[in-house]
């Protein structure tokens, strides 16, 4: 069990350092003295590798990261609020990461992340590589599902967010995709 435990950190490193790139951001405790201006992004971080759901929590957050990376099947018996406006190579993302990958980027796992509902108020935020279940509502432009299932509905906050949905990175929705005011 160990050594599973061993490997499968080993490789969830290698997925952010492979993912995040030298990016040459201040890390998450230099935002004080790198304080954006009032119309620059709220903060710039780095990723988030999380497996406890205290640590997702934090994570989702607007003092959260670009990235939120799991380590296993997750499941929250709460509602989520992925917010906060953060820059990855500058520019504006926010990824939940429900998979590991080798060197390559090939993904080796993919895991389950289950909650009642997942609110998207993080422009560009997009669920990648495993599976959501639960309801997703979208607030904000650019969401995406890349190589990921949600296994509920998909709901956006108006025809204009709604028309930025991308859903052609082999993104499945199990439910309905529609607008829902």
């Amino acid at each position: 069990m160990k050594k599973l435990l061993s490997l499968g950190l080993v490789l969830a490193l290698v997925f952010v350092l492979a993912a995040c790139g030298n990016n040459n951001e201040p890390a998450a405790n230099d935002k004080a003295a790198n304080a954006p201006a009032a119309s620059e992004v709220d903060a710039v971080t780095t990723a988030s590798i999380v497996n406890t759901e205290e640590a997702f929590l934090n994570a989702i957050s607007k003092d959260g990261t670009w990235i939120i990376a799991t380590l296993g099947d997750m499941k929250i018996d709460q509602e989520l609020v992925l917010e906060g406006e953060f820059k990855n190579k500058d520019v504006v993302a926010r990824k939940i990461a429900l998979y590991t990958q080798d060197e390559e980027r090939n993904i080796t796992a993919s895991f389950k992340l289950t909650a009642p509902k997942l609110t998207v108020k993080s422009e560009n935020a997009r669920i990648q590589g495993g599976t959501f279940v639960g309801d997703v509502y979208v607030e904000s432009n650019g969401f995406k599902l890349v190589k990921a299932t949600v296994e509920g509905n998909l709901y956006f906050a108006s025809e204009e967010v709604k028309a930025t949905y991308d859903g052609s990175d082999a993104g499945v929705v199990t439910g309905v995709v529609e607008v829902k005011k």
